[in-house]
């Protein structure tokens, strides 16, 4: 064959379009031939593309129906056009390879040269349709002996070892362009073989011909790769990226491909030993080593260490061919030796130590005042407030440092900074040691407020004092029984007497409306990755300090979350899902947990004209939150607070911010979220609740200490 590719028509199957007159003529002859099977897969595979979920959208439609004529099989299969025929196929592959990534690794053309090993290389490389083209060499044709490695049978005794690879491709993916050099490579055809090709396999046993393969394809600035098939070798040599790289990294010396070719196998095989290092093989390589030629006729090698290296080199295809890092090397993927590491496997355990006896909770003075403000809520239990105080006044401090992305603008800390001062406000009342309140922004500090001691009492500010210490969040599911006309009453009115209002949500249409809209928020929180790490940054595992942050325990976790938990919270896996843009699921938590709620409601407060009010205007709000929290709590709902991440967001720019990838999404759905509340222009969200009848919840999460404070000067 002078070294050319081999006919097409000895390994690739041929193409007829019924509608052309001439295939119509060569179909009728195949099919007035009783030798010729034909099978029509169409109906059954249009049948399979309906079943995918998210489908991608076809541009070609019946017209490119083809029949396929497999000589060698004597058999006709109808099929749909390549794109729905592809799309079926690899559907399985999605999400480890995204849609976009296996177009862009189907405009590759891989060569693989040797088709023992290279066999199981190619056909892995079509199997997950990771190339458009492949281009295989080999002179050999198939022995018995090669069975033991090479996935034919015996029907391809005889036959070329390329042909055999081309043509189980084509009974894979006829679509798929397979082009054979059945005289393998020789100084002729060399670079015709290595034209367009993106990345060569060299796997033949020609010390002389891989050799020579490197040298052109530095020439060409082609990476290559080889497998070795013996503790899962793999060689990287990235010439594409190296140029002025050495052959063999250089293992080989400065010996030239002709020098080679003058060498006998022994002296040769000095350099192989070399290059695989010998020190380093397998006990039953290392020994035949000496017994070839002798006892055996050529090395040894196992069917499931090919099959092992078609997996190794089809990996490292997909790194090269995506762009990530793959630097030149070597490295080995040795299944003996972490069979070796084979042990019981430990489930994700979470040992709690012992809860410690909660220190007293002071009853009387100015400590007491502390206690009260450190117990208000805030988002993520950060407490994002510091304390200070004196014989004359307890002053609450924003902290910024505490602040995260959701806290847009110090938002929900003034508001936790507004709960806290209601909470002192109401020890006060009770302790008669209330006085005159001031809360102020400056430019050193976002918000301070403060209070100051007096002597003066307050029965209903007092009443609430009590409930405050008890108040907390209840994550358990409901039962979703309606609340009462009269409690949502007692709700609004405990609002408006702070200066708030309440929009509620009881109709189930409307709770499930809204269950979805947070849940894609959640998604979003979970997909961007500032918000998603400090959503994780918030829980506290065992071992971790338990005095701020949430408490995993609280979180109230079905059975098997904890296991998703271990998944979702990996970043490199939510940057994955964000690639095709998927993670439905992220949400779906939240949404059932709010499907059980007996009714949302959310806490507003009037919008302030200027924005220089704005943080004011939260921390007023905050008493209007804490109210309603214990007013609920008095009515044996439990509570808990739902913070979308538009929640503190007043305008698009500010979610850009926070997530530039989802603004638009976050936008939306906050508009929706504000209509189906029916938030008027003139009002502001300050937070929205959960409310269920649900059992009380099982843990608490802890409180930062109380400062200690000397009122003796």
């Amino acid at each position: 064959m002078s070294g050319e590719p081999v006919a097409s028509d000895v390994h690739r199957p041929r193409f007829l379009d019924e509608s052309d007159p001439d295939d119509a003529a060569v179909l009728a002859r195949l099919r007035a031939d009783p030798r010729i099977e034909f099978r029509d897969l169409r109906p059954a595979l249009r049948a399979e593309f309906a079943t995918l979920l998210a489908p991608p959208d076809l541009v070609q439609g019946a017209e490119a129906d083809r029949w396929v004529y497999y000589p060698w099989r004597a058999s006709v299969v109808g099929l749909p056009g390549p794109e729905l025929f592809r799309a079926v196929r690899l559907d399985r592959n999605r999400n480890k390879l995204t849609r976009a990534e296996q177009t862009e690794l189907a405009n590759q053309t891989i060569g693989v040269i040797g088709q023992s090993v290279g066999h199981a290389i190619a056909h892995t490389l079509a199997l997950e349709g990771i190339c458009g083209r492949i281009r295989l060499a080999d002179f050999d044709a198939v022995e018995l002996s090669n069975l033991n490695r090479l996935p034919g049978t015996l029907f391809d005794i005889g036959i070329n070892k390329a042909v055999v690879s081309a043509r189980r491709i084509a009974e894979l993916d006829p679509y798929l362009p397979v082009e054979v050099f059945a005289d393998g490579l020789n100084d002729d055809n060399m670079d015709r073989f290595l034209d367009g090709i993106s990345i060569v396999v060299e796997v033949c046993d020609s010390l002389d011909i891989k050799l020579a393969v490197r040298e052109a394809a530095r020439r060409r600035r082609v990476p290559l790769l080889m497998e070795t098939s013996d503790r899962g070798l793999l060689d990287v040599e990235r010439y594409d990226l190296e140029p002025e790289r050495r052959p063999f990294h250089g293992l080989m010396g400065e010996v030239t491909t002709a020098e080679l070719r003058g060498l006998s196998t022994r002296e040769k095989s000095v350099y192989g030993v070399r290059i695989v290092d010998g020190s380093r093989l397998s006990e039953g390589m290392a020994a035949s080593l000496m017994e070839i030629g002798r006892t055996v006729n050529s090395w040894p090698q196992l069917g499931g260490d090919v099959q092992l290296g078609g997996a190794t080199v089809a990996a490292a295809v997909r790194r090269i061919g995506l762009g990530r890092e793959l630097p030149s090397g070597q490295t080995r993927v040795d299944l003996e030796d972490r069979l070796n590491e084979v042990a019981e496997p430990a489930p994700p355990a979470l040992v709690w130590p012992a809860d410690p006896i909660p220190e007293p909770v002071p009853v009387t003075g100015v400590p007491a005042l502390l206690a009260a403000a450190q117990r208000a809520p805030s988002g993520g239990n950060a407490q994002p407030w510091t304390l200070r105080a004196d014989a004359d006044s307890i002053t609450i401090e924003l902290a910024p440092e505490r602040s995260t992305l959701m806290d847009i603008g110090h938002r929900a800390s003034a508001l936790a900074v507004g709960a806290a001062l209601y909470n002192a406000r109401a020890a006060a009342a009770a302790l008669g040691l209330l006085g005159d309140t001031d809360v102020r922004s400056d430019a050193a500090v976002p918000l301070t407020a403060t209070l100051r001691i007096g002597s003066a009492h307050d029965a209903e500010l007092a009443a609430d004092y009590p409930a405050l210490l008890d108040r907390h969040t209840n994550r358990r599911r409901g039962d979703g029984a309606p609340v009462s006309p009269h409690v949502l009453g007692a709700l609004g009115a405990a609002a408006s007497g702070a200066g708030g209002g309440l929009r509620a949500l009881t109709d189930r249409a409307d709770i499930e409306a809204a269950a979805a809209i947070i849940a894609e928020s959640d998604r979003i929180r979970y997909l961007t990755p500032g918000l998603h790490a400090e959503m994780f940054a918030e829980l506290r595992w065992p071992g971790d300090d338990l005095d701020s942050g949430l408490d995993l325990r609280t979180l109230e976790l079905a059975p098997g979350e904890l296991d998703k938990l271990f998944v979702v919270r990996r970043p490199e896996v939510m940057s994955r899902v964000r690639a095709f843009d998927g993670g439905a699921a992220l949400g779906e938590p939240t949404r059932a947990q709010l499907l059980t709620a007996s009714a949302l409601v959310a806490v507003t407060f009037p919008t302030p004209r200027q924005e220089s009010a704005e943080l004011g205007a939260y921390a007023r709000a905050g008493a209007a939150l804490e109210r309603v929290w214990i007013e609920a709590q008095r009515h044996e709902l439990g509570v808990h607070p739902v913070s979308p991440v538009f929640l503190f967001a007043r305008h698009h720019e500010e979610l850009k911010k926070v997530s530039p990838e989802f603004a638009d999404t976050l936008t939306s759905l906050q508009g929706r979220f504000l209509n189906l509340l029916g938030v008027p222009a003139d009002e502001t969200v300050a937070l929205v609740l959960r409310l269920s009848h649900a059992p009380d919840a099982t843990y608490r999460s802890g409180r930062l200490p109380v400062p200690e404070i000397d009122l003796r000067g």
